[in-house]
């Protein structure tokens, strides 16, 4: 007998440049379900500059953060706590690299890695979610 994975939740944001271009938008969904995730809670808002500034905190120093920060609270962003096995890696390998050769410079700490940083990600965006309660009732 297998033991079973236990699930994680990740969060997905779905920027202003893709929330604006519906046929893309559709296709990230469409490819969420089909990677097998679950969507358990899901929310469209324009992202107000202290919750960029709080999510981007990490970036702060960075010359682009300003720039950042103005893109991120410049339209509506679907924001989706996704959950599955693995589905910290798995959500960040369906994303692939960006730049991945500027990455490496330029954001070298941007990629989530960590049930911790997933936790302080969601409680930006979703105050009242209990992620204990959630696993409990998707697996």
């Amino acid at each position: 007998m297998q033991a079973r994975k236990s699930l994680e939740l990740t969060l997905a944001i779905l920027k202003p440049h893709v929330v604006k271009c519906p046929f893309v938008l559709q296709k990230i969904r469409d490819l969420i379900i089909e990677n097998n995730f679950k969507i358990v809670r899901t929310r469209r808002t324009i992202l107000t500059s202290e919750e960029a500034a709080l999510f981007y905190f990490d970036h702060k120093d960075k010359f682009f953060y300003n720039r950042l920060l103005t893109f991120m609270c410049s339209g509506p962003s679907d924001i989706h706590i996704l959950a599955g096995h693995d589905a910290i890696v798995r959500w960040r390998e369906l994303m692939g690299p960006t730049k991945t050769y500027q990455a490496q410079y330029i954001a070298p700490n941007s990629i989530r890695d960590s049930p911790e940083a997933v936790k302080r990600e969601i409680a930006i965006f979703f105050e009242d979610f209990d992620m204990k309660q959630c696993i409990r009732k998707v697996s």
